[in-house]
C-alpha cells in the first residue's frame, strides 16, 4: 500500500521550503475559505441572501525559503479566501481596510454585473468600510482582485483569489475539492529580501511563479490528499498578471474541464493539460486510480524552477491492472 509516509516525491532537482500563511482570520466571514480548502457545496438550498466579509491587509511573509515579501492581501492570506454562492442569491460584500495599511483598496470581483464589478463603489480608505450589494447571476468560476489607483501594484502584490456561483441545484457530488492559485511575482530579491519590481513586471521577467501564495505551499506537509478511487475537483485561478498558465497534473488526465470556468458552457473531457488565461480560471475533475505521488505544474516548464509546483498524494492499494512495473 502507497502511504503518505512513504512517499518520497520528485520535484525535479528543487527543494521548496515549506510553510502556510496566516488562517483565515474571519470565521463568521461567509461561505469562504482559506486556500487550498474550499467551502461546503451550497446543493439544493434556495437562493438567499449572503453577507461576505473581507478585510485588506498588507503584511510581510516568506515568499520563498529565507527570503520575505511585503504583501497587499485579502483577509491575510494570498491568494484570498474562496467564497462560495450560487445563482440567484444576493450578496452583501463588505470590504474593510485595516487601519495600518499604507493604501486605499477595493475589489473588482468579475462575478458582478455592475460598474468595475463593484470597484466603482467600494474603494475604502485605511480605518474605512464599504458595503455593496449584488446578485449573483451567471454560475462560474471567477477571479476578483484590486483595482484600487495603480491596479499593477495591487494586482501583482497578492490582492486576488476566486468566487464559485454554483448552478441552481449545485455541482454533481465528488469525494474532494481543492483551491490552487497560480501568481507571478516581479520582484528584485537583495539577501533574504524581494521587493516589487515594476520595471520587470513591464518586462514580463517575474522572479517567481507560485501556487497559493510561495514557494512549497503545496509540498512537503502541505500535499493535497486523497485516496484510490476518488474523485478529485480542483478550482484553478491565474492572475497572471501577464502569463498564461498551462495548468497540468503529471500522470493524471482530466476527465472534466469547464473551460475558463464556465458552467453551462463548453465541458472538455480527457484533457492532458488545460490553459488558464491571465485573471482566468478552471475547474478541473479526475478520478485517482493508482497511488502515488503526482505533480501539479504549469507546464511552461522552466516556471517549475521559479516555483510554480505541487503534489497531490494518493494513498491506496496498489492496482496493477491499471499500473505496474515490468510486464
Amino acid at each position: 500500500m502507497f502511504t503518505l509516509k512513504k512517499q518520497a516525491g520528485w520535484m525535479f532537482g528543487v527543494l521548496w521550503g515549506l510553510g502556510v500563511f496566516a488562517v483565515n482570520a474571519f470565521a463568521g466571514g461567509g461561505p469562504i475559505a482559506t486556500a487550498p480548502h474550499v467551502p461546503d457545496p451550497v446543493g439544493k438550498r434556495p437562493a438567499k441572501t449572503v453577507a461576505i466579509h473581507f478585510e485588506a491587509k498588507e503584511f510581510t511573509g516568506p515568499i520563498a525559503d529565507d527570503v520575505t515579501y511585503d504583501f497587499w492581501s485579502f483577509n491575510g492570506t494570498v491568494p484570498g479566501p474562496i467564497a462560495r454562492v450560487r445563482a440567484g442569491d444576493t450578496v452583501e460584500f463588505h470590504l474593510s481596510n485595516h487601519k495600518d495599511n499604507s493604501q486605499p483598496h477595493n475589489i473588482d470581483i468579475h462575478a458582478v454585473n455592475g460598474p468595475g464589478g463593484g470597484a466603482a463603489v467600494n474603494t475604502a480608505k485605511p480605518g474605512e468600510e464599504k458595503v455593496f450589494t449584488w446578485k449573483a447571476l451567471a454560475p462560474g468560476l471567477y477571479v476578483y482582485h484590486c483595482a484600487a489607483g495603480a491596479i499593477v501594484d495591487h494586482i501583482s502584490n497578492g490582492m486576488y483569489g476566486l468566487i464559485l456561483v454554483e448552478p441552481e441545484g449545485g455541482l454533481p457530488k465528488v469525494d474532494r475539492e481543492y483551491y490552487v492559485f497560480e501568481s507571478e511575482f516581479f520582484a528584485e530579491v537583495n539577501g533574504g529580501k524581494a521587493e516589487f519590481s515594476l520595471q520587470k513586471g513591464l518586462e514580463e521577467h517575474p522572479e517567481y511563479v507560485v501556487f497559493n501564495g510561495r514557494q512549497g505551499a503545496l509540498m512537503g506537509d502541505n500535499v493535497l490528499k486523497a485516496s484510490v478511487g476518488e474523485t478529485v475537483r480542483i478550482f484553478f485561478g491565474n492572475i497572471g498578471p501577464n502569463g498564461i498558465s498551462s495548468f497540468h497534473i503529471i500522470g493524471e488526465i482530466f476527465d472534466k474541464v469547464y473551460v475558463e470556468g464556465a458552467i453551462g458552457g463548453t465541458v472538455n473531457r480527457n484533457v492532458q493539460t488545460t490553459v488558464v488565461p491571465s485573471a482566468g480560471a478552471a475547474i478541473v475533475e479526475f478520478k485517482v486510480d493508482v497511488p502515488g505521488a503526482y505533480t501539479l505544474v504549469d507546464h511552461s516548464i522552466f516556471r517549475v524552477a521559479k516555483g510554480a509546483i505541487g503534489q497531490l498524494v494518493v494513498e491506496g492499494e496498489e492496482q496493477p491492472k491499471v499500473f505496474r512495473a515490468g510486464k
